[in-house]
């Protein structure tokens, strides 16, 4: 079995955006790695379980939110090398997008806070790059809300 540090294959993470009008709904996170930092919701894909159902449940887990359907925004590789050039983490993120269903944001297990941000507030935050781009894409692929 193959270990997150210097793993034999990419570990495939899931992300799930939900979106209440203008308003998206970003975890402040509990663990590392960016332990502290906002981040769309998502986490590990269980074995077996596929892709749209794993952003449900990271969306329930992590912040008590149910999206209805669900749009694939965006696959992102995340590549971590050491001064060697040997991969020491590998991660391939597909990210979800869904108009709110129902719910009121509250930290789950792996976040310390959740909560619904307008794209005025989003700048501030000091989100990953990549995070600001998956949220622009899915605001352009998801249909009014």
């Amino acid at each position: 079995m193959s270990g997150r540090e210097f793993p034999d294959r990419p570990w495939v993470g899931i992300g799930c955006l939900a979106f209440r009008g203008d308003e998206v709904l970003l975890v402040r996170r509990r663990h590392p790695p960016r332990a502290g930092e906002w981040s769309v919701p998502g986490g590990a894909q269980h074995l077996g379980e596929t892709a749209e159902d794993a952003a449900r449940r990271e969306l329930r887990e992590e912040a008590g939110m149910e999206v209805g359907a669900l749009a694939l925004v965006a696959c992102v590789d995340v590549l971590q090398r050491d001064d060697e050039g040997a991969v020491r983490f590998h991660y391939t993120i597909i990210d979800f997008a869904g108009r709110w269903f129902s719910g009121e944001p509250r930290a789950g297990d792996d976040a310390s806070e959740a909560r619904f941000f307008t794209p005025a507030e989003l700048p501030r935050l000091g989100l990953w790059a990549e995070a600001l781009r998956v949220i622009a894409t899915a605001r352009e692929r998801l249909p009014p809300g």
